[in-house]
């Protein structure tokens, strides 16, 4: 093959720059676009996004990470929706090369690409997130349990959708069963689990190949899923569809967030983007406003359960009172009090 085969000699156009990764797309191009020569799956209309966005109250003004972003299909809807800004991380290199056509295609203003692996960049304490999306990424990991915690660390809401491992449900499927030869015991962060290692076998080699970066990741079950997002506090759960029927194997879609009164940061002062970005040179004392805020709070709910302890121990004695005051021995007691003071003895 000679260079001057890569290049174009017909006039510029959309179908062009998608043929570069011509048979390779997943999704399709929305509205008057759809006719262009892409992917099958309608990514860019996503249901599962529009859902969401609702559970998770909007996107408008926010910041958003998103993990694995394929081809940039789920980057424009939010874009629309009005978020303030995307990051987007992407480490297979063709998948980031199709979001930065889709960006120039679609005109994006809002989302920044990068190009690497996402679990490093949360390894690196990037900042906080309004909101993280983990569509598609949590069944191509090694290790899925600390990507949650990572969520967790950069975000106190998360859209989440993945497979999962259920044996009654991939034994019927000849043709996935066999992908998952063993399953092993592990545990992070003090959360135990069970990992069931999934290999990727033949489909690394196709060239459209979505995947993770090796040769086999491992599945959590649905237990597991729900039970990790909890341990690591975003334990306020809405699910939006749990199905066993996907032909890759079941699938859950679901919304965790962190409670609001532990999600401190969640203050739309101190999550202010400038803030956030520039913490480390403010005022220590300026810096320790959030540390001091959380001691309160724990104090502030340390005060109230002591307070309705205290409510309940004043209603035990309030009732035993009552009860004393029912008896054959109160009565005889308050008739003796009565004849005491009425021949002048001393009733104290």
């Amino acid at each position: 093959m000679n260079i001057l085969d890569y290049y174009i000699t017909s006039t510029p156009s959309i179908q062009n720059a998608l043929n570069i990764f011509k048979e390779e797309w997943t999704s399709k191009l929305p509205g008057d676009l759809a006719s262009l020569q892409a992917g099958q799956l309608p990514l860019f209309e996503d249901s599962r996004i529009e859902w969401a966005v609702k559970q998770l109250g909007g996107v408008e003004g926010k910041r958003i990470l998103e993990l694995g972003p394929l081809e940039a299909a789920h980057t424009y809807m939010l874009e629309q929706m009005g978020a303030a800004s995307i990051t987007s991380v992407e480490s297979n290199t063709r998948a980031y090369l199709k979001c930065l056509i889709i960006k120039e295609v679609m005109q994006l203003k809002h989302a920044h690409f990068l190009c690497g692996d996402f679990v490093e960049y949360l390894r690196s304490n990037p900042g906080k997130f309004d909101i993280c999306f983990a569509c598609g990424v949590l069944y191509h990991m090694a290790n899925p349990a600390e990507l949650i915690s990572l969520i967790a660390k950069v975000s106190d809401q998360v859209f989440l959708w993945t497979h999962y491992y259920d044996h009654e449900i991939i034994s019927r499927q000849p043709n996935h069963a066999h992908r998952f030869p063993n399953s092993i015991s592990a545990e992070h962060d003090g959360f135990k689990h069970t990992l069931y290692r999934q290999e990727y076998s033949t489909a690394l080699n196709s060239m459209s190949f979505c995947g993770g970066s090796n040769k086999f990741s491992y599945w959590m079950s649905r237990e597991d899923i729900l039970a990790s997002l909890r341990h690591v506090g975003l334990s306020d759960i809405q699910v939006y569809f749990d199905k066993s029927d996907h032909p890759a194997g079941p699938d859950i879609a679901l919304t965790a967030a962190r409670p609001v009164q532990q999600g401190l940061w969640n203050n739309e002062i101190f999550n202010h983007p400038e803030i956030v970005a520039h913490n480390d040179s403010l005022p220590p004392l300026v810096q320790q406003i959030p540390l001091q805020l959380q001691a309160n709070q724990v104090e502030l709910e340390r005060s109230q359960s002591q307070l309705q302890a205290t409510q309940v121990e004043l209603e035990r004695l309030q009732a035993l009172i009552d009860a004393m005051k029912t008896s054959k021995f109160w009565k005889i007691r308050t008739q003796w009090f009565k004849l005491k003071k009425l021949i002048g003895f001393k009733t104290d």
